[in-house]
């Protein structure tokens, strides 16, 4: 079993520690090189400048996705030359009534090289594998889907 971590840190600064008056403003540590700034969702008091929960999430999901399909189609012997998502996180309240990231959805655009192509049933058969296999995908418990135009 392999454990994989990040730092955190927040700090008051000037405001002041009461409702709606403090700032969620804090970095993540990937790396010593790797650093981010995270914020709360706009629609939550945070600045659009600044990654949050529900973009890491989705982020989290699309990377691993497509890291899975890309050790599948190697393994296909499929010429993959470019991979692209644009991974939507959708906020609501769950079954439980609670606010949560209801719904995932993953739009990945493959490009291959030498005119090679994949009928629309191959492709939607190695999505779904993908998503089967991603560490991600199965350490989530509310929808997920893997969108193919």
């Amino acid at each position: 079993m392999s454990k994989i971590s990040i730092g955190l840190t927040w700090k008051l600064g000037d405001g002041k520690m009461t409702p709606e008056n403090y700032s969620n403003v804090h970095e993540i540590i990937f790396t010593p090189k790797i650093k981010i700034t995270g914020d709360s969702a706009p629609g939550w008091r945070g600045n659009e400048i600044n990654s949050n929960p529900e973009q890491t999430l989705a982020a989290s999901l699309s990377s691993c996705h497509m890291m899975t399909f890309l050790a599948l189609a190697a393994k296909m012997k499929w010429p993959v030359i470019s991979y692209k998502d644009e991974a939507i996180a959708t906020l609501g309240k769950n079954s439980k009534g609670q606010m949560s990231v209801t719904k995932l959805e993953l739009n990945p655009k493959i490009e291959f090289s030498n005119k090679f192509s994949v009928d629309s049933n191959e492709m939607k058969k190695i999505q779904d594998r993908a998503h089967r296999y991603c560490f991600i995908a199965n350490s989530l418990s509310d929808e997920v889907k893997v969108l193919i135009n």
